[in-house]
């Protein structure tokens, strides 16, 4: 991408100019940012990375990555965050590290009702949904999750063979199985058992910001379909751009 540059950070300068990017995304002060510079220089030290994606000299996108246990060859990537077109810059930047140490997965978690975020994931990078995590930080004190609980959902993503589609299905002829907080079908199940589809809010940041407790309603009324789904062997493989996810699993033998 012209004028962009990627930049694997070090110096203390650097690394808090990093963790005062990630104060701006998730609306924290300053003086309580969500990870803190020190911080990020201890996992610099231990062997992990933090790339920073650059508009000249202008931050504007960062990520973390740790590696997992050595023989399972994966990394974790604890946060990553990035203005408008230049997400999938700062994870091919963290795959491309990852893979010249080793490793061949890699794995992270969103917040599942954000469906850009889960677009991207799943449908742009082509990584699949493979834990559905209730509660998984506790109460959020931050801008952005503040008042709502903190499920997520984790996300595999195999950097070998990254970028792959998934058939998303047509969910149109199939029957409701759950309905959302307005009103409307939440989830669909294909009669063949081998496809849920499940809708998320249009923008829950702004849902939660407006109606906390309508947004908590969106937050339970899902995890009920992922859980139940995951628990039954599905994962998720796709999101559609108006906010229908697609869980599949593989046929019994």
């Amino acid at each position: 991408m012209t004028g962009v540059s990627i930049r694997t950070v070090h110096d203390v300068a650097g690394l808090d100019a990093v963790s005062a990017y990630f104060s701006e995304v998730w609306r924290t002060p300053r003086t309580a940012p969500p990870y803190p510079a020190e911080v990020l220089h201890s996992l610099v030290h231990a062997g992990g990375a933090v790339h920073a994606a650059y508009e000249g000299e202008r931050l504007a996108g960062a990520a973390v990555a740790v590696f997992g246990a050595p023989a399972a060859q994966e990394t974790y990537s604890l946060v990553a965050a990035a203005d408008r077109g230049l997400g999938q810059v700062v994870k091919q930047a963290q795959r491309a590290w990852a893979l010249g140490l080793g490793a061949r997965t890699m794995r992270w978690t969103f917040d599942p009702l954000i469906g850009r975020n889960a677009r991207f994931n799943l449908a742009k990078l082509g990584a699949a949904g493979t834990e559905y995590l209730v509660d998984f930080y506790g109460p959020m004190a931050d801008g952005v999750n503040d008042g709502d609980e903190s499920d997520r959902l984790t996300v595999t993503w195999d950097l070998a063979a990254p970028g792959q589609s998934y058939d998303l299905g047509d969910r149109e002829g199939a029957p409701a199985t759950h309905r959302a907080p307005d009103g409307e079908p939440l989830a669909r199940r294909d009669l063949a058992g081998l496809r849920v589809w499940c809708r998320v809010p249009d923008d829950v940041v702004k849902l939660r910001a407006a109606d906390p407790v309508l947004a908590l309603r969106w937050r339970r009324a899902v995890r009920e379909v992922f859980t139940e789904a995951f628990g039954q062997g599905f994962r998720a493989t796709g999101m559609s751009r108006d906010g229908w996810y697609t869980l599949t699993r593989e046929a019994a033998v």
